[in-house]
């Protein structure tokens, strides 16, 4: 019948105490300590092995990298980000949008109504019909003008005539293009009062400014879009830290709505200003996968670590080396004969700690089989 764990760390605390030989109200843990080995020994049985759930491993080569940590948020590029305007005034008369809303390239997004729309389409009917025959005219005078039958004047103010229509024709035709009204289809008993606004990208509505009957000035922001297919990060790195951040470095990243969660991106531009008040500096970063931007949004809170240099070290993983005092400790497995399992306590020189694993800086004092208790190590050296 097995013990209860609690029995069983208690009597292998005992053993661990018991078995140094040294009193602990007069000796105490020194930090500086050059020794790597210990006389504090423990031995457990298969049956006290396997119910404690220890786990053994050995020291490995790590990947530790050389951070500069940062905060930012995610961010779209100015290109992304549409205010509509209306290039003529007109009263609102329909729009159904809503903020969020998702619209296409082409969508209409409001209709404007005006009278004063009107005229522009009447000149330019007026004048597409006298163009046929300014042309004529113009034409028939230069071939006048070859025969020496007509004088220069002529041809001379026939040609000024038919430019000035053209260059009118054309500034009328690029008003109705702004107008979205199409002048190909434009006929006399066909003039529209209504003009409708689309939408020039793709994306979501952001900000909606306008409501049915209200007049809309052209200089005025009647909606916002944003497109949100390329979400990037726009982090701030302190001034000194300047040195060390290089295009292309790796970044990894969190935001608040789920911080145990990283993601990949690079840096993609340094900029090359210093703020004069917060002595920081701009950093874009761009994402390595976009298929987390479907759920991204512009103005989320992130946390970033940019990856300055990577350098691989030995380790043991973190609940494997335990402090004690102001030392770090760890339980290394000594040969036993028979199928009890003996542990010494050694002294650690622990370094950085890293997705789980602790440097171990003296790793060299160990032979390169050399065994550690990973798995609880804390319950027997912390008591």
């Amino acid at each position: 019948m097995s013990l209860p764990t609690w029995i069983l760390l208690g009597g292998l605390s005992f053993a661990l105490a018991s078995c140094s030989g040294r009193n602990p109200e007069t000796e105490t843990a020194t930090p500086d300590s050059t020794e790597s080995t210990s006389d504090e020994q423990v031995t457990l049985s298969r049956e006290q092995f396997d119910y404690a759930g220890i786990g053994l491993g050995k020291l490995e080569m790590q990947e530790f990298h050389d951070v500069v940590k940062s905060t930012g948020m995610l961010d779209i590029p100015p290109g992304n980000q549409v205010a509509v305007h209306a290039y003529y005034g007109g009263y609102v008369r329909k729009i159904d949008l809503l903020p969020g809303e998702k619209v296409r390239q082409g969508q209409v997004l409001f209709v404007l109504e005006n009278p004063d729309y009107i005229p522009i389409q009447q000149e330019f009917l007026e004048l597409k019909s006298q163009m046929a025959y300014l042309k004529s005219d113009f034409e028939r005078q230069q071939s006048l003008a070859a025969d020496k039958v007509a004088s220069q004047k002529s041809l001379l103010k026939a040609e000024s005539d038919y430019q000035s229509a053209l260059a009118r024709f054309a500034s009328l035709q690029r008003q109705l293009e702004l107008m979205n009204i199409d002048a190909g289809q434009l006929q006399p008993d066909k003039l529209v009062t209504t003009m409708n606004v689309y939408a020039p990208i793709s994306g979501h509505v952001t900000e909606v400014n306008i409501v049915r009957g209200d007049f809309l000035d052209p200089s005025e922001t009647a909606l916002r879009l944003i497109n949100t297919d390329h979400i990037h990060l726009e982090l701030n790195v302190f001034e000194r830290d300047l040195p060390r951040l290089a295009i292309g470095q790796p970044i990894r990243f969190s935001t608040q709505d789920d911080p145990s969660v990283s993601y990949d991106a690079y840096v993609h531009l340094i900029n090359k200003k210093v703020d004069p008040e917060t002595r920081m500096v701009n950093l874009h970063g761009h994402l390595t996968e976009d298929k987390h931007a479907a759920w991204f949004s512009p103005g989320m809170y992130v946390e970033a670590e940019i990856y300055t240099s990577s350098v691989q070290k030995p380790a043991l993983p973190q609940d494997a080396v335990v402090e004690l005092d102001g030392t770090f400790y760890a339980l290394l497995r000594e040969p036993s004969t028979g199928t009890d399992f003996s542990f010494s306590m050694q002294v650690i020189e622990p370094g950085a700690l890293y997705k789980g694993y602790r440097e171990i800086k003296n790793a060299a004092d160990f032979k390169p089989d050399a065994e550690f208790m990973i798995k609880g190590a804390f319950d027997l050296i912390a008591e």
